[in-house]
């Protein structure tokens, strides 16, 4: 093996300074010594302290990031509730004028302390009333304001996205809860405006300090900045994932702890944390230098005491030496000689007790490195053996990055023989899709030295494309100094492929391989959710099977099974690649037909239903056919769950069967 290099013991002696006396050479060798000793205490006292301060930091800033949060929430709520007892106290605002509107908001400009301004809207989305009076609020339509058509729609308290406001010219965000009429539906919007530059309750966030350097950061999840101490930020987009990978993960969901650079390049540890009542993330920043700072105090004066203590130790040994060394310059020459490969041991003829025993501890310790030289190759012959026979795929990576070592088991599984391997860096043969998420935590690895265990796409000499799992750490001497990083490489192809077939048959029916009912309901709510966000129109079909009983009961199951395998595949064969069929239970089964409307879903019915009665099956000489009766429908903008619209349909499909069966009711006809 080449990446593990041992020492050559070409033989122990003194290294000529050009120092006369002996007396001085271990003077200054024992200085020498004590330097050294005292930079490998402050190198480890820093590594190990700045894992602690780490770790104690990290616990601070979360900690730090997660009051912050509850606090942030707390006062969400606190002006959602103060939103909702003034919209029980308007009530119903058909008959009342613009002026007593006004007058209504006044009385209430107790709120002004949460909020920096107050506004009804009406159903139409026109402002009735604001207070205090903004020159051209009153009047103002806000039909289009994503807070407005939210509330229209779900009609539940809500933080509105930032947006400059047409009547103050400010940043705004708008605290909104619904206001509803005597029959629970929707009939306007009592709001709490709050300024986002100068506005009381984003100045309260704005003074947020972590120590001297470190301060706090308030986003959206649509990536608006809201609170940072540069103003100039204030309503701009976050930084992209490129220049801190975290906050992107933040802004999806994510919360937790992470290192990366400020907009300044300066690195810090951030803290992130969710409020979801509001859609906001906190982010809490604590530049590395301010964290650190009393590590560097503490090292920096370590570093004078171990001065000053060796200063003082260093004139005491050089009187101590000049005593103890007098009678040693016969061994001092026998030193010398077996330095310099004269001598192979020390052999002196002296009364001296103490000199004999030196001498003999001298021969003992060069014996014993000459056998731990032997033993250590014997050892790198066994373990480069173990590796080497190995059915696991296994290499090594110096802290630089490059390739040492990979054992024949990685060679052959990839394709690929250790020089092109050596020659590439680690990310060349993954696959392209992969190669962003691999490429950073590997870099992540190397600039942290935490483990790395990811599975990914990996393209093999041959061209094929494999699932592999890697899982690599670090190594450390006894003394926790970092060797380099061993890894391991496997091919989990097999494994990926059973996941990805237990996942598809989770949501299909066997017998038919159409969507089960669990699948189906998934993708319904899937187009809800699109017919609220984006409009999309998508229209359901609903029917079972007329005369499948006398199938069943004289046929048996088997030729039932038959029939809706046939059925399964002629609607495979009639609808378009992007609809949704599924076996819904039984002998019944539905249709999602996104981008629709009740027009195409009616053809597309009557379509089904004609070619259902060519099919047949026989039993013993017998004919057995079947007819469709069946239900239409489309997504309204009043469907809040998908039972709502299945049920439409259903009733349509009972209709058909009440006018005699092979026939297609529509739930939108009058």
């Amino acid at each position: 093996m080449t990446w593990l290099k041992l020492p050559k013991l070409k033989g122990i002696g003194l290294p000529a300074f050009g120092i006369g006396s002996m007396h001085k050479r271990l003077l200054l060798g024992l200085a020498f010594g004590w330097l050294l000793g005292m930079a490998v205490i402050l190198i480890s006292t820093w590594h190990s302290g700045q894992s602690l301060i780490r770790e104690v930091a990290n616990e601070h800033l979360e900690y730090e990031a997660r009051m912050i949060a509850e606090e942030i929430d707390q006062e969400v709520q606190l002006r959602f509730e103060a939103l909702q007892r003034l919209a029980f106290q308007i009530g119903t605002f058909k008959s009342r004028a613009s002026t007593e509107l006004s007058l209504e908001l006044k009385r209430n400009d107790a709120l002004l302390s949460l909020f920096d301004g107050l506004v009804l809207i009406a159903k139409d989305g026109h402002v009735l009333a604001d207070w205090p009076r903004i020159n051209g609020r009153e009047g103002l339509s806000v039909s289009t304001s994503e807070y407005f058509q939210f509330q229209r729609h779900v009609s539940r308290p809500y933080v509105s996205e930032p947006f400059p406001g047409r009547a103050s010219d400010e940043p705004l965000i708008v605290f909104s809860v619904p206001l509803l009429d005597e029959a629970g539906e929707f009939s306007g919007v009592v709001g709490g405006v709050a300024k986002i530059l100068n506005g009381s309750f984003f100045d309260k966030l704005r003074r947020i300090r972590i120590g001297k350097q470190g301060f706090a950061v308030i986003m959206t999840a649509s990536s608006k900045i809201l609170v940072h101490p540069d103003q100039d930020l204030i309503m701009q987009s976050v930084p992209t994932s490129h220049q801190n990978p975290w906050l992107d993960l933040a802004l999806s969901g994510w919360q937790g702890m992470a290192s990366a650079p400020l907009l300044t390049g300066q690195q810090a540890l951030q803290a992130y944390r969710q409020v979801w009542s509001a859609n906001w993330i906190v982010g809490i920043m604590l530049p590395q230098s301010q964290a650190f700072q009393p590590l560097q105090w503490f090292v920096r004066n370590l570093w004078m005491v171990g001065a000053l203590t060796g200063a003082v130790m260093f004139i005491l040994l050089w009187w101590l030496l000049r005593l103890a060394l007098l009678p040693m310059h016969r061994l001092e020459r026998q030193i010398a000689g077996v330095g310099k490969g004269r001598r192979q041991r020390i052999e002196l003829d002296t009364h001296a007790i103490e000199i004999r025993r030196v001498a003999e501890t001298f021969n003992q310790v060069l014996k014993k490195q000459r056998q731990a030289e032997s033993t250590m190759l014997d050892r790198q012959a066994f373990l480069d053996a173990v590796l080497r026979s190995s059915p696991v795929g296994m290499f090594v990576y110096g802290l630089e990055g490059g390739l040492r070592y990979a054992n024949p088991a990685l060679c052959q599984l990839t394709g690929y023989d250790f020089k092109v391997l050596q020659q590439q860096g680690y990310t060349a043969y993954v696959h392209a899709d992969d190669q962003h998420d691999v490429s950073d935590h590997w870099h992540y690895t190397l600039a942290t030295g935490r483990d790395f265990q990811r599975q990914y796409r990996y393209i093999k000499a041959s061209g094929e494309t494999i699932w592999v799992e890697s899982h690599v750490s670090l190594v450390r001497l006894r003394s926790k100094r970092p060797l380099g990083y061993v890894g391991t490489f496997k091919d989990i192809t097999h494994t990926r492929e059973m996941e990805a077939l237990q996942r598809w048959e989770a949501e299909h029916d066997p017998l038919t391989g159409l969507l089960n009912r669990r699948g189906f309901e998934r993708r319904l709510e899937e187009a809800l959710i699109d017919r609220l966000k984006s409009g999309t129109p998508s229209a359901l079909i609903l029917f079972d099977l007329d005369h499948f009983k006398p199938i069943n009961d004289e046929g048996g199951h088997a030729l039932g099974d038959t029939m809706l395998k046939h059925i399964a595949t002629l609607i495979i064969g009639k609808v378009r690649k992007s609809d949704f069929v599924s076996r819904y239970g039984g002998d019944e089964f539905a249709l999602l037909l996104p981008g629709c409307g009740l027009g195409h879903a009616m053809k597309m019915a009557d379509i089904l239903r004609q070619s259902v009665e060519t099919i047949s099956v026989e039993h013993e000489n017998k004919c057995y056919k079947v007819t469709l009766s069946i239900g239409v429908t489309v997504l309204r903008e009043g469907d809040s769950h998908i039972d709502i619209p299945m049920q439409r349909a259903d009733r349509a499909s009972y209709q058909a069967k009440e006018q005699g069966r092979n026939a297609t009711v529509s739930a939108e006809e009058p």
